[in-house]
């Protein structure tokens, strides 16, 4: 891996819904002078829908969502770098994501069922339902490459740890 802060490459933080995705992305983006973006603005309308009413969706569903981000990460690697909340679940849409760029830096976000499904369910006005929730815990896959970090600590700190790691990586 390289150093992502000198090459400005794409950095996905990933993981299942409520697992702090966006407000670590948003930090890092801050952090590394560099654009921010969810992965659940790419959404198709039909997918959103889908969520908002409990359903899960399927890969079917996704595929045309995840080929579209992919497209994205590739523009944005040329242009300079991005940071990318995006579930990212399985190791097949984690292919699908990386296929078009030469270096992308992969954060997945972890912390017990409890402790998510309790920050869930604070949530207002979120489309994810806190019931798909066990499917997601389910479904994802751990790869063995890419940081894995806690979210048992302050969102900084969290932040702060992901960057200090990826210098670590030059």
């Amino acid at each position: 891996m390289t150093d992502a802060v000198k090459n400005r490459d794409v950095i996905v933080v990933y993981g299942v819904s409520g697992c702090g995705k966006t407000t670590i992305a948003k930090l890092l983006s801050e952090k590394l002078s560099v654009p921010y973006y969810d992965a659940d603005d790419f959404h198709p309308e039909a997918n959103v829908e889908k969520m908002r009413n409990g359903i899960a969706l399927n890969d079917h569903d996704r595929k045309p969502w995840l080929e579209t981000l992919a497209a994205k990460i590739k523009e944005w690697d040329a242009k300079g770098g991005a940071v990318l909340a995006c579930s990212a679940l399985k190791e097949k849409y984690r292919e699908m994501l990386e296929a078009k760029v030469e270096h992308i830096h992969w954060v997945l976000l972890y912390g017990s069922f409890e402790l998510i499904k309790s920050r869930l369910e604070a949530r207002k006005a979120h489309y994810m339902n806190p019931s798909l929730l066990q499917s997601q815990f389910e479904t994802l896959e751990t790869p063995e490459y890419g940081l894995k970090i806690s979210v048992e600590t302050a969102p900084e700190q969290i932040a702060d740890t992901i960057i200090t790691k990826l210098h670590a990586h030059e």
